[in-house]
């Protein structure tokens, strides 16, 4: 009986005998060819089967607990188990390789593979770098989905985020598709990533005007305001003087905070402001310029 040759490697013997038997077995009702060829098949998907549900059954769980355990949301998890279920695969398919007998085959499969993982590699640098900079972005979470960023003069909500772009929806309905490694090498603002988010507003008033009871309008209305919160207090500085007004800037904070929110919060408060100042008499100026002077016109229009 013909048997198949094996190299010499941990488990070649008992890949061997489990080769042998089935070929033995085959061989009742198959030519000795087939019977080994079809038997090193039968043993290629037994251990595949194997190795592969075993490790679905245990890795996959224990990766899913570990991120768990670090606290990646589900929308994070999602494709780094992908990555392990691809890698239980070519476990699977090199043990069963090996079992089956083509260890040499497996080999020069290996070499192949590794030329052309490094053309490949150089050919798609851009893409290699954008997948590391998603795995930093799913480990350190400087975002999430649904969080409000700016970067390089850009702003929007993050609509989703994968291993080589993340979606961002503008205030404006635009989508932007940017490669990670843009938001990972630059600095990115987060105005959403704590629980609170302080707001600030430059009121301008006449150098006529009385600046302490202005200030106290100001911080005032910010105390009425359901949504301006008390602790941190509001609070007003004089930080210029400019050509036609004095500027008050205040500072409040909000909790909870999202785009949407900041936008309707400050504009009511300003709002607000603006009619006790009226109330006050107190003017908000507008930029003035004064000319004085001859305008000399042109020979062709000065009358003798």
């Amino acid at each position: 009986m013909a048997s198949l040759q094996t190299t010499a490697t941990p488990g070649g013997e008992s890949a061997a005998r489990a080769n042998q038997v089935v070929a033995a077995f085959l061989e009742q009702f198959l030519p000795t060819v087939l019977a080994n060829a079809i038997g090193a098949l039968l043993v290629f998907l037994a251990v595949f089967a194997i190795i592969y549900g075993a490790g679905k059954a245990t890795a996959v769980p224990l990766v899913d607990r570990v991120l768990d355990a670090r606290g990646l949301e589900a929308h994070a998890r999602r494709p780094l188990i992908k990555i392990t279920s691809v890698l239980i695969v070519f476990v699977a398919v090199t043990v069963a390789f090996g079992f089956a007998g083509f260890g040499n085959f497996l080999q020069s499969l290996a070499t192949i593979a590794a030329a052309a993982t490094l053309a490949i590699g150089f050919a798609m640098q851009d893409v290699i770098a954008n997948f590391v900079a998603g795995i930093f972005i799913y480990t350190d979470r400087p975002f999430r989905i649904g969080d409000w960023i700016e970067w390089e003069g850009n702003s929007g909500i993050v609509e989703d985020i994968s291993f080589r772009v993340t979606r961002v929806r503008t205030f404006d309905n635009e989508l932007l598709t940017v490669p990670n490694s843009q938001l990972t090498d630059g600095v990115i603002k987060n105005p959403v990533a704590k629980d609170t988010l302080r707001l600030q507003f430059t009121f301008g008033i006449g150098y006529d005007d009385d600046v302490e009871k202005a200030t106290d309008i100001i911080v005032d209305e910010a105390e009425r305001h359901p949504d301006i919160l008390t602790d941190p207090a509001p609070s007003v500085r004089l930080t210029e003087l400019a050509d036609s007004y004095v500027g008050l800037r205040s500072r409040i904070w909000i909790d909870n905070p999202s785009r949407a929110d900041f936008v309707k919060i400050r504009s009511e408060y300003v709002k607000n402001v603006k009619r006790r100042f009226d109330e006050a008499g107190i003017e908000i100026p507008f930029p003035q310029r004064d000319l004085s002077g001859e305008i000399e016109l042109p020979p062709e229009h000065v009358r003798e």
